[in-house]
């Protein structure tokens, strides 16, 4: 007899309906002869021992025959314990063990304990948008999932604990009707609190050139590298940057929940991630590790970051080609990580906040110590980040140590709300004129990570349109460019800082002020080892 079931394999951050026939041969044998057929990998191919315990151990009697498990289309290659569940509720259907004969409208995902329990897996958000998109009405998981399926609305999300469980939901859709209540989740109140921070800027003494500068970086999106001795607080004010960040659109929250779910780090309590990423990997990190990668690839830290803020501590002393591979997604906003068997592409659309000593010793141009480096070691050090890479950071500012009298200041600094008020107005201003411009076009198939939310994401169009200069601002742009021996890509990102600039201004125009201080944020081009 034959008996289908449907069930969910994921790529990348998308999710595919996968169809599970089960047919049994009916000549009884010594034993189960499980066979399955359709790409599977070594979990999905364990899975026989999972489901005939689980089976077993739930009550019921599993007669030994032989056993085909079809999973199509067989084309694609199905991994994960996910398959337990279909392929356990298919056999049951298969040996008459359901009431019902057709469950064409449910998606069923879980792995199995071998008591028959149900254990969560990874990828249940974008499975829920997979099985939406199909028009599948019915989505049956491990109650640990639930949360994050259940923000996808338009499907019936049934969170279940065991095979028991399942039989019984399934044989009440039979019967008269499913009686179990689906699991409803308020998007919109999760996406509401209060988002409250620990670290405050008001704990910063001093250094009010450096929070005015991570100030236009968080109101723009830009990224920004610091530069300064040993204790000057680079790390606190990077630690301190996200509480000045603008809140989540649900267009983000759902696409960084997708990469989280992914990659098996989001929190179950929550299903939805409701503040953007803050990600510090150690510079010890590998490439694969940073932009992702595995012989099915798994989303990197670049990607985990995805619509927040990667910080990277200590920045030259990262393996040169570790960053170099963030050229691509500085520049692009993705990641595509190419194998034999496929090409994936992951959304890596991030706010970048470096920092950096200026030597090995770390007192280079400082004032209270003398630097113990030679020319030839303070070249070595600093070519470890390349030309490029330092092309595609907006904002290079200098940190320079604390001064005791600012350290025993007793005005009080201003805190992280007051910042983050004109953060939120400026980027404000900004989606109004993407939308009125039509950097966001309406019914557009695009995903949000094609979207425009800042002006460090606008193309070179947007800014010849939204970066229009007076003759005086144009002159003063030409004079740096020339001096300086600035490249073109350094030319658009000063041009996005003073438009920042000017919305944190709430100017309509860029004035000669606001290209002065956006050109004083280039301090690696103004020759800081001379």
């Amino acid at each position: 007899m034959l008996f289908k079931t449907r069930s969910a394999a994921v790529y990348g951050i998308d999710a595919h309906i996968i169809d599970v026939e089960v047919d049994f041969s009916g000549v009884k044998l010594d034993q189960e002869n499980f066979s399955t057929v359709g790409l599977p990998d070594a979990a999905v191919r364990e899975s026989r021992d999972r489901v005939r315990s689980a089976i077993k151990n739930s009550g019921f009697d599993l007669p030994p025959t032989r056993i085909t498990i079809n999973l199509a289309p067989a084309d694609l290659k199905k991994e994960g314990s996910g398959f337990d569940l279909p392929i356990a509720v298919g056999i049951l259907g298969a040996y008459g063990g359901l009431a019902i004969k057709d469950v064409s409208d449910f998606v069923m995902v879980g792995e199995l304990g071998l008591d028959g329990s149900l254990r969560a897996v990874q990828g249940m958000l974008p499975i829920a948008v997979a099985a939406r998109a199909a028009g599948i009405r019915n989505l049956v998981i491990p109650a640990a999932n639930a949360r994050e399926a259940a923000v996808v609305q338009g499907v019936n999300v049934y969170p279940v604990n065991s095979l028991l469980e399942v039989r019984e939901l399934l044989n009440s859709a039979e019967l008269g009707g499913i009686t179990a209540t689906p699991l409803a989740v308020d998007t919109q109140a999760l996406l509401g609190d209060v988002q409250e921070y620990q670290a405050d800027f008001r704990d910063v003494r001093g250094q009010h050139v450096a929070k005015r500068a991570l100030e236009v970086a968080a109101a723009g999106g830009h990224n920004i590298l610091m530069i300064g001795p040993p204790g000057s607080g680079k790390t606190m004010l990077a630690k301190r940057l996200p509480s000045i960040l603008t809140p989540l659109r649900f267009e983000e929250a759902l696409e960084t929940t997708k990469i989280h779910s992914v990659a098996g780090v989001l929190n179950k309590d929550e299903g939805l991630v409701t503040h953007r990423p803050f990600r510090s990997p150690h510079h010890t990190i590998s490439d694969a590790g940073l932009i992702g990668g595995g012989m099915i690839p798994r989303p990197g830290e670049v990607s985990l970051a995805h619509n927040g803020l990667l910080f990277l501590d200590e920045l030259p002393e990262f393996p040169r080609n570790v960053l170099e591979v963030l050229r691509q997604p500085l520049e692009d906003g993705t990641v595509t990580i190419s194998r034999a068997a496929m090409s994936l592409s992951f959304p890596a659309r991030f706010m970048l906040a470096a920092a950096m000593n200026p030597c090995p010793c770390g007192y280079y141009n400082d004032k209270s110590r003398d630097c113990m480096c030679t020319p030839p070691m303070i070249q070595r050090y600093v070519a470890k980040v390349s030309g490029p890479l330092l092309d595609r950071i907006d904002i290079h500012i200098e940190v320079p140590a604390v001064q005791y009298k600012e350290l025993r200041s007793g005005t009080a600094a201003e805190g992280s709300a007051e910042i983050r008020a004109r953060v939120l107005a400026a980027r404000d201003r900004q989606h109004a004129r993407f939308l009125e411009s039509g950097a966001r076009t309406k019914g557009s198939s695009k995903s949000a990570s094609r979207a425009v939310f800042s002006n460090a994401q606008m193309s070179t169009q947007q800014i010849r349109v939204h970066c229009e200069l007076a003759s005086e601002a144009e002159r003063l742009l030409e004079r740096a460019m020339q001096q300086q021996g600035l490249s073109a890509r350094a030319h658009d990102r000063i041009l996005k800082v003073a438009r920042t600039i000017a919305d944190l201004d709430a100017a309509n125009g860029i004035e000669v002020r606001h290209i002065a201080e956006a050109i004083q944020y280039r301090t690696l081009d103004r020759s800081y080892w001379a």
